[in-house]
């Protein structure tokens, strides 16, 4: 099979180089199209399923949705095994499938099955599915510099201005907020005047309630014009808060200032994000899609900053603390100039080697053809360019040229074994006549 092959190929050798030709093409296309990282993603195939029931302690979290979530989640095909772990307030459970699973259909399988569990978990627990990431997901976090101005603000314009606009770029999971202040308006209750105005806290909870809703009307037609009607009683202030009534009394009404104190504060914060020592600041973590190439996020992201700088109040701007684009970049340049050097260094063994240009050119032509190859094959199996990867072909440009080397040095015995023998009849056709 090799002979034909050798045979076909020194017959035929405008096919081979038209052949090698189009497989160099095709691979430097490989290269423009190659997803970029700087550390291949080693992490597991899994789903995780995030709940919350704040106020409760781990055993209750324990018995009261993580086992039943568990047992029912357990029971999903392809899954190697269900992780679970309680903590005050919250559950998580990781189903881990096996590698050769597409993670879009491992979510739509377990938010399948989630569907299904509603009944078995206490009243007002929702289970949610964490974002389509991995754990070297975080490609870049980011800081809002903005003097002077208040923490809650702060926060304010990251939850529903820039979380939404760097959410649209194409290849993010999630921008995960960190820092500050999450507003909220804060009903603090006084027991005593409860007591005296004899009012119980489920009247307070029940009039906030019910005045903070919408109420829609019916249709009726004025002059041949068609009127809806509706009635709209979201709050909007501490003031209208203060003044809800919650019962009435010898025709005078108890309202919510009577009993309670209405402020706008800070949700409740169990930590604080610092930077650099210099006070608490308020940015958002980028998480990078599962499979995406995060040097091309990364550039896409910062491009959408630039964007949404321009609608930033005054003296606000972002401060990138930490980008992995610039880890991306060392790396590969590091690593190309290491291919460049290695390439460089065959070339010149060889040629020293065999001393013959002829030859040294049909095996250094091998390198650049067998690399820009390889990223064939890297793209087919979705290997990324990272580390990893591109150290491995460097470390085999060695092996590359081998085979040429052997070859060449053989057809060269070969071809001097056989001028030998021709000599050799010459001489002694001579002898006899």
């Amino acid at each position: 099979m090799v002979e034909k092959l050798i045979s076909f190929s020194l017959r035929n050798r405008f096919l081979v180089l038209l052949f090698a030709a189009g497989v160099f093409a095709y691979g430097i296309y490989s290269v423009k199209s190659s997803k970029i990282d700087a550390i291949p993603d080693l992490s597991e195939n899994q789903v995780i399923v995030f709940t919350e029931w704040m106020g409760r302690s781990p055993q209750i979290i324990e018995d009261q949705i993580t086992y039943p979530l568990v047992t029912n989640l357990q029971g999903i095909p392809k899954v190697k095994y269900v992780r679970a772990n309680s903590m005050f307030g919250m559950s998580f459970i990781y189903i881990i499938f096996e590698d050769n699973v597409d993670v879009y259909w491992a979510r739509s399988r377990v938010l399948e099955r989630l569907s299904t569990v509603g009944n078995s978990l206490p009243e007002g627990v929702t289970p949610t599915m964490g974002p389509d990431g991995t754990g070297v997901g975080h490609v870049l976090w980011y800081t809002l510099e903005a003097q002077g101005m208040d923490l809650g603000e702060q926060r304010a314009i990251q939850d529903w201005y820039i979380k939404f606009a760097l959410q649209n770029v194409p290849g993010v999971s999630e921008i995960a907020s960190f820092g500050g202040f999450q507003k909220q308006y804060q009903i603090n209750v006084d027991p005593n005047k409860l007591l005296y105005y004899k009012v119980s806290l489920a009247e307070v909870m029940q009039s906030i309630k019910s005045n903070n809703n919408e109420a829609g009307g019916r249709k009726f037609e004025m002059s041949g014009i068609g009127y809806i009607i509706k009635t709209t009683g979201y709050l909007k202030s501490i003031q209208e808060m203060e003044n809800l009534a919650v019962r009435t009394q010898a025709s005078i009404p108890v309202r919510i200032k009577d009993v309670a104190t209405v402020q706008m504060s800070g949700e409740s914060r169990l930590g604080i994000f610092d930077y650099n020592g210099e006070g608490e600041t308020v940015g958002g973590i980028v998480v990078l899609r599962y499979g995406e190439n995060a040097d091309e996020v990364i550039r896409k992201v910062k491009a959408k900053m630039s964007e949404v700088s321009k609608g930033l109040p005054e003296g606000m701007k972002f401060n990138i603390v930490y980008d992995r684009g610039e880890l991306i970049e060392e790396s590969i340049s590091s690593i190309k100039h290491t291919l460049i050097e290695e390439m460089i260094v065959v070339s010149l063994i060889v040629i020293v080697f065999l001393f013959h240009w002829r030859s040294a050119v049909s095996i250094i032509i091998q390198i650049p053809i067998t690399i820009a190859a390889s990223f064939i094959v890297l793209n087919a199996f979705d290997i990324s360019s990272n580390i990893m990867s591109l150290t491995g072909i460097a470390l085999a440009i060695g092996v590359i040229v081998d085979n040429g080397i052997i070859m060449a040095e053989n057809a060269y015995k070969n071809l001097a074994i056989r001028q030998a023998e021709l000599t050799a009849l010459r001489k002694k056709g001579t002898e006899n006549a």
